[in-house]
C-alpha cells in the first residue's frame, strides 16, 4: 500500500488506486498525483480496508483483471462502504463485465488499456468533481431534513399548482415525494379556499402573511402563517420563471402564547393608566375623608352623651366615613403599588372588616345577556371576629387584598356558584420554624391538575381566557407573603376543589412590647409648640383641633412659603406637620428648605397617597386619613425623646 499526500491535499480530492501490477500502480501515480492525493494497493481486500479508515475517497480506479476478487466485484463490495465513484480499467475481453457494472452503477465510467494520459486524467478529473457535487447535494438535503425536523414551526414546500414537495406538518416528521398531496389536505381545520387566497395573494405579491384561529383539542389555538415565492424552478437557459409559475414555502407559527402575552400588556396598560386616574381621586378623597373623619371625631368629643340619638348617628356617620377609608386605601394600594409595610396585625378584626367587600365581590356574577348566574356565598364562621388569635407580623393592606384576590379566584372557579369558606388556624413553632396564624380560603370549583398547581405562582400565567386575567395575581401574593417571612400554600385536585392557605408569622413578644410601648409614650407626650401646613383649609383646622385637644400649642399656615416665612421672621416649633401633597411648593421641597433653615427641626410628613415616593431615609410619614391616636402616635414617634414628659 502506498499513499501520496501533496501538502495543499485539503483543497484536492482523494483517489484510490488498486491494480495487481505495481507497475502499473507507479505509472498511475506518476500520472494523478500532481492533481490528486493518492492511496494505492496491488490487494483488492487490503483497499477495502484503506476505504473504510479513508471515507473521503472520491473515486476509486481499479483494474478488471485481478486474482482472487475482479474489478467490478471489489467496486461492488466498495460501493457497501464507500460513496466513491469507480473508474475500471479493462481490455476488450472484459467488455461484457464493463457493462454490466456500469447498468448496475457500480462504476461510472471505463477506460480501455494501455490509457491515452490525458484522456484518463479529465475522465478522473470529471468523477472526482461528479462525487463532490453528489456529496455537497447530500449534506445540504441531510440539513434541510434535520432542520425541518427541529424547527418548531411548521414549513411546507409546495409547486406551483399546490402540490407538497417537502413538509414537515403532524408530529415534526418530514415528508417528501409524495403524489398528488395538496397544501389544503395539510390543514384539515382550514378551508381549502383560505389557503387558496393565500397561495392567490403570494403568486400577486410574492409574500404573504395571515392569521388565522381554530379550534385544537378544545382549546382556541391562534397560527401565524407565513408565505413566500421561491426562485425556483428556472427555464432551461437559467431564467428564473413568472412568480405565479413558481414554486411557494409556507410557514406555519403557533403564535397563541405571543397573543396572549400581547393582550395580557395591553391590559396591563390599560390597569395602569386606570391605577393611576384610581391614585389620583383617591388622594382627594383621601383629604375629604380626612376633614369628614376629624370632625365627627371632634363632634362626639363635643356631644352630650346623654344624647343616645346624637351619639348613634354620629357613630353611623363615623363608621361609614370608614368604610370609605378602607375603599380609598384599596383605590390607592391599586394605582400607587406600595413596598410592604409590616406591622402587628389582628387578623380576626381585619378579616371582619372586609365582610361586606367580599359578600359584595362574590355576588357580582353575570352573564352575557346581563342574567345574574350561579351565585357564591361567603362563610367565614371558623374565624373570630375578636382579636383572640396571635398578631401576626404582615402589612394590612396588601393582606387585605390578598385576602381578597384569593376570594374573587375561588368565585370563579365556580361558574355554577357555590361556597367560599375562609378558615383560620394557629400552628405552633416547631424546630423547623416559627408560630404561624393560617387563612385559608377554600372553594368547591373545578379544582386544578398538577401540571396547573405547578405554574399557577408563575407571572402571566391564567388559566382565564384573554382579557379576564392578567396572570399577576397569585405572583403578586406569592412576593406579598415571602416579603413577611411567610408561604402560601395549595391543596388542589381536579374535581375537589382548591385550598389556598397563607402562612403568616406570628409577632414576636418584643414586636408587641414595641407598639405598646409607643402608644405609652404618646399617651405621655408633654404640649409642644406644632406648625400644621396643609393647603386644605378643612383638613388644617381638623389637624390642629386634634393637636388642640392633646394640649399643644398650634400654629397654622396654608402653603409651604408661609411656613418658610414664619421661620425667617423668628417663630420657633418643636415639630412641623407638612402636607405632602400641595399646589407650588410641594411638601418635599418646603421640607427640605425647612431642613436647611432649621435642621433639627423634625418634621411629619403627611400624604394622602398609599406610597409617598421618594422621601428621605428615616422620614416620618402618616397616612390620610388619620385618628386623633393615629396622629398622637406618629407625634410621638416625630419628636425626639427628650421632649416627652417623665
Amino acid at each position: 500500500m502506498t499513499e501520496t499526500v501533496s501538502p495543499a491535499s485539503a483543497r484536492r480530492s482523494r483517489i484510490l488506486l488498486v491494480d495487481d501490477e505495481a507497475e502499473i500502480l507507479v505509472a498511475l501515480t506518476d500520472l494523478l498525483e500532481d492533481e490528486f492525493d493518492i492511496l494505492a494497493s496491488t490487494d483488492p481486500e487490503e483497499a477495502l480496508e484503506l476505504l473504510r479508515k479513508a471515507p473521503d475517497v472520491a473515486v476509486i480506479v481499479s483494474d478488471q483483471r485481478m486474482p482472487g476478487m475482479t474489478g467490478d466485484q471489489f467496486l461492488h463490495q466498495a460501493r457497501d462502504i464507500s460513496d466513491a465513484n469507480g473508474i475500471l480499467l479493462t481490455g476488450y475481453a472484459d467488455l461484457a463485465a464493463v457493462v454490466s457494472a456500469l447498468n448496475q452503477g457500480r462504476i461510472r465510467f471505463y477506460a480501455h488499456k494501455p490509457w491515452e494520459s490525458d484522456g484518463l486524467r479529465a475522465m478522473v478529473r470529471e468523477v472526482a468533481g461528479h462525487c463532490r457535487l453528489e456529496r455537497a447535494l447530500r449534506t445540504e438535503r441531510a440539513l434541510l431534513h434535520g432542520l425541518m425536523e427541529t424547527l418548531p414551526v411548521g414549513l411546507v414546500f409546495t409547486d406551483a399548482q399546490g402540490r407538497t414537495i417537502r413538509h414537515n406538518v403532524g408530529g415534526g416528521r418530514v415528508v417528501s415525494d409524495e403524489e398528488d398531496v395538496y397544501e389544503a389536505d395539510l390543514y384539515p381545520r382550514l378551508e381549502p379556499s383560505e389557503v387558496e387566497m393565500m397561495r392567490a395573494r403570494t403568486r400577486e405579491a410574492g409574500h404573504d402573511e395571515h392569521l388565522s384561529v381554530y379550534s385544537q383539542n378544545g382549546t382556541q389555538r391562534w397560527h401565524e402563517f407565513t408565505r413566500s415565492a421561491l426562485p425556483w424552478p428556472r427555464r432551461p437557459n437559467g431564467d428564473v420563471v413568472p412568480v405565479d409559475e413558481r414554486w411557494q414555502v409556507s410557514v406555519d407559527r403557533d403564535v397563541t402564547e405571543r397573543m396572549a402575552m400581547e393582550a395580557q400588556l395591553r391590559q396591563d396598560d390599560k390597569m395602569r393608566a386606570l391605577g393611576t386616574l384610581a391614585g389620583g381621586i383617591a388622594h382627594d378623597f383621601n383629604n375629604l375623608l380626612a376633614a369628614i373623619l376629624g370632625s365627627l371625631e371632634l363632634l362626639a368629643d363635643m356631644a352630650p352623651p346623654q344624647d343616645e340619638m346624637a351619639m348613634r348617628l354620629l357613630e353611623n356617620a363615623s363608621e361609614s366615613a370608614r368604610r370609605g377609608t378602607v375603599l380609598t386605601r384599596r383605590l390607592l394600594e391599586f394605582g400607587r403599588p406600595k413596598s410592604a409595610s409590616l406591622q402587628p396585625v389582628a387578623l380576626g378584626p381585619l378579616i371582619h372588616g372586609m365582610h361586606d367587600l367580599l359578600v359584595q365581590s362574590l355576588s357580582r356574577r353575570t352573564a352575557e345577556d346581563g342574567r345574574p348566574i350561579g351565585r357564591c356565598t361567603l362563610n367565614m364562621a371558623a374565624v373570630p371576629s375578636d382579636r383572640s388569635l396571635p398578631l401576626v407580623y404582615s402589612d394590612p393592606g396588601q393582606l387585605e387584598m390578598a385576602l381578597l384576590n384569593l376570594c374573587i379566584n375561588a368565585r370563579d372557579a365556580m361558574p355554577d356558584g357555590g361556597c367560599v369558606t375562609i378558615e383560620t388556624q394557629v400552628v405552633p413553632a416547631t424546630t423547623d420554624g416559627p408560630a404561624h396564624v393560617v387563612v385559608t380560603v377554600a372553594d368547591e370549583g373545578c379544582g386544578m391538575s398538577q401540571e396547573t398547581m405547578a405554574r399557577i405562582f408563575e407571572p402571566f400565567f391564567t388559566t382565564k381566557g384573554i382579557g379576564s386575567g392578567t396572570g399577576l395575581g397569585l405572583s403578586t401574593i406569592y412576593g406579598f407573603l415571602r416579603r413577611c417571612n411567610g408561604d402560601v400554600r395549595v391543596q388542589s385536585a381536579a374535581g375537589e376543589g382548591t385550598r389556598m392557605s397563607l402562612w403568616l408569622p406570628e409577632c414576636q413578644k418584643q414586636e408587641v412590647l414595641e407598639q405598646g410601648r409607643t402608644a405609652a409614650v404618646a399617651r405621655a407626650l408633654k404640649p409642644r409648640r406644632i406648625l400644621v401646613v396643609d393647603d386644605e383649609d378643612s383638613v388644617r383646622l381638623v389637624t390642629e383641633q386634634f393637636l388642640r385637644h392633646d394640649g399643644h400649642e398650634v400654629t397654622c399656615a396654608s402653603d409651604g412659603s408661609v411656613a418658610l416665612q414664619l421661620l425667617a421672621d423668628g417663630a420657633r416649633f418643636d415639630l412641623v406637620v407638612l402636607d405632602l401633597m400641595m399646589p407650588g411648593m410641594s411638601g418635599r421641597e418646603c421640607g427640605e428648605a425647612l431642613e436647611r433653615i432649621a435642621p433639627d427641626l423634625p418634621i411629619l410628613y403627611v400624604s394622602g397617597y398609599a406610597d409617598p415616593g421618594s422621601l428621605p431615609e428615616g422620614a416620618f410619614v402618616l397616612g390620610k386619613p388619620f385618628t386623633p391616636q393615629t396622629l398622637r402616635n406618629a407625634v410621638a414617634g416625630a419628636l425626639p425623646s427628650n421632649v416627652h414628659a417623665a
